[in-house]
C-alpha cells in the first residue's frame, strides 16, 4: 500500500488532488483553533481545561464536541463543525419521503438532486444560527461550562458582540460547507465526509495521551480493544449479499440489447452512521432538559436526571440501544424500496433467477433486506456501547477515543477514500494497490 501511495504522488494529475486536498484540511483546522472575536482567551482555555478534567460534563455535547473535533468548547470559528450539515442532510432525507415535491425533484436526476442540495445549503444556514445563538447564549449565562466560575466572554452584555458572534460562527459553517464541496470538484474523494473524518482524527492524540498519563495498563487495554473493534468494523463494512439480475434480451431496431448478468448489492450495514446519529440526538434532550431545571423538585425532572442524563445507567443503555435498533430498521425502510426496484428491474428486462418479476420480487428483496438489517442492527448497537460500557464498568474517560461513531466514520470514510484513489491509478496504470 505504501508503493500505491508513493505512485500516486508520481502522477502529476493525482498529486495535485492530494496535495488540494492535505491544503484544505490544514486551512479548515486553522479554523477550528482560531478563536472567535469577543471570546476572552485566557479565560477560556481555563474553564475548557477544567471541563475535560471533569467526566461529569462530557457526555452533555459530546455528539457536537466530536464532529467540531474539539472546537465547540473552544468557541472558535469552525466552532460548530459539520453538524448542522449532517443535520440538515438527515432532516431533508425524512422530508423526501414525507413531501411529495421533494420526492418528484429526487426523481428528477441530477438537476432535482442540485435543487435538494440547495435547499440543505438553507437549512444548513438556519441550523447554524439557532446553534450558534443557543451556544453563545450558555456561554453568557455561564451554562456552558457549569463548574466554572469566570466569563468566557470579554462582554456578556454587548448585544452587537454576541451578533457579531452568530455571524462569524454562521460564516464559519458556510465557510466549511464550501471547502468540502472544493474537496468534491478538485480534491480525492467526498469533500463532507473528510472534513468529518479529520475532525474526529484531531481529537484522537490528545485523549490517547491523557489514558496515558492516567495509566499506562489501560491505555495498552485501550489499544487491543481498538484495534480488535477496527477490524470488526472493517469486516462488517465490507459484508454485502450480492442478488443477482439478468437482463433479457430484446431487440431495438436492428440492434440487440440485454442478455447481461449483474447483482444489487445489499450491504449488512445498510443505514450507515445515520442511526447513531438520529439515538445520539434523541438522547441529548433529556440532557438538555435537566441541565435548564437543575435546580426544579419535579418527579420526573428527578427520574431523568437519575436515568438518562448520564450514560453509565441501565435504563440508558437499553434505551440507547433500542433506539439504534428501531432507527436502523427506520432508516433502511426510507432509504431502499424493494418495491420500487422491482418496477425498475421490470421495466428494463430484468429479474432475479428463480424468482418472477413484479411483486413475487419486490417481496423476496423485502425479505432478503430485513433479514440483512437484523445483524446490521445488532452490529449498531454493540459497536456503540462499547464507550458507555467502558465508562461504567472501568471508569475509563467518557470521551473513549474509540468509541463506536467515531470508528464507523473512521472506517468507512478511509475505505472509500482509498477505493476513490485505487480507481484513480487504475484510470492511469491500470493497476491499484494491489499488482
Amino acid at each position: 500500500m505504501l508503493t500505491a501511495f508513493t505512485r500516486a504522488f508520481r502522477t502529476p494529475d493525482l498529486r495535485k488532488k492530494l496535495l488540494f486536498t492535505l491544503g484544505i484540511i490544514a486551512l479548515f483546522r486553522l479554523g477550528s483553533v482560531l478563536p472567535t472575536p469577543g471570546v476572552h482567551v485566557q479565560n477560556l482555555a481555563a474553564c475548557f481545561n477544567q471541563a475535560r478534567a471533569d467526566q461529569d460534563t462530557g457526555n452533555i455535547y459530546g455528539m457536537v464536541q466530536l464532529f467540531s473535533g474539539g472546537a465547540l468548547l473552544k468557541l472558535s470559528v469552525f466552532a460548530l463543525g459539520i453538524m448542522p450539515y449532517i443535520t440538515a442532510s438527515i432532516i431533508l432525507q425524512l422530508l423526501v419521503v414525507v413531501i411529495p415535491r421533494l420526492e418528484a425533484l429526487k426523481k428528477e436526476g441530477q438537476s432535482g438532486q442540485a435543487k435538494i442540495t440547495q435547499y440543505t445549503r438553507y437549512l444548513t444556514i438556519g441550523l447554524a444560527v439557532l446553534q450558534s445563538t443557543a451556544f453563545i447564549a450558555l456561554a453568557r449565562t455561564g451554562q456552558l461550562f457549569p463548574n466554572c466560575q469566570q466569563d468566557v466572554l470579554l462582554d456578556p452584555d454587548n448585544i452587537f458582540q454576541i451578533v457579531t458572534m452568530v455571524v462569524i460562527m454562521t460564516a464559519g459553517t458556510s465557510v466549511i460547507m464550501w471547502l468540502g464541496e472544493l474537496i468534491t470538484d478538485r480534491g480525492v474523494g467526498n469533500g463532507m465526509s473528510i472534513l468529518i473524518f479529520t475532525q474526529i482524527v484531531a481529537v484522537f492524540p490528545s485523549e490517547l495521551a491523557n489514558i496515558f498519563q492516567a495509566n499506562k495498563f489501560t491505555f495498552a487495554v485501550v489499544m487491543v480493544v481498538g484495534v480488535f473493534m477496527i477490524a470488526a468494523v472493517v469486516f462488517v463494512e465490507q459484508g454485502q449479499r450480492r442478488i443477482p439480475v439478468q437482463y433479457a434480451k430484446r431487440m431495438v431496431g436492428r440492434r440487440m440489447y440485454g442478455g447481461t448478468s449483474t447483482y444489487i448489492p445489499l450491504k449488512v450495514n445498510q443505514a450507515g452512521i445515520i442511526p447513531v446519529i438520529f439515538a445520539s440526538s434523541l438522547l441529548y434532550l433529556p440532557q438538555l432538559v435537566t441541565s435548564l431545571f437543575q435546580t426544579s423538585d419535579n418527579v420526573v425532572i428527578r427520574w431523568i436526571s437519575q436515568n438518562l442524563a448520564t450514560g453509565d445507567t441501565p435504563i440508558y443503555m437499553a434505551t440507547f440501544f433500542l433506539l439504534i435498533v428501531f432507527f436502523t430498521y427506520f432508516y433502511v425502510s426510507i432509504t431502499f424500496n424493494p418495491t420500487e426496484v422491482a418496477d425498475n428491474m421490470k421495466k428494463y428486462g430484468g429479474f432475479i433467477p428463480g424468482i418472477r418479476p413484479g411483486r413475487p420480487t419486490a417481496e423476496y428483496l423485502n425479505f432478503v433486506l430485513t433479514r440483512l438489517t437484523t445483524p446490521g442492527a445488532l452490529y449498531l448497537g454493540l459497536i456503540s456501547m462499547v464507550p458507555i460500557v467502558a465508562l461504567a464498568i472501568a471508569g475509563a474517560s467518557q470521551n473513549f477515543p474509540f468509541g463506536g461513531t467515531s470508528i464507523l466514520i473512521m472506517v468507512g470514510v478511509g475505505l472509500d477514500t482509498v477505493k476513490q484513489v485505487e480507481s484513480q491509478l487504475q484510470q492511469r496504470n491500470y493497476e491499484g494497490f494491489l499488482r
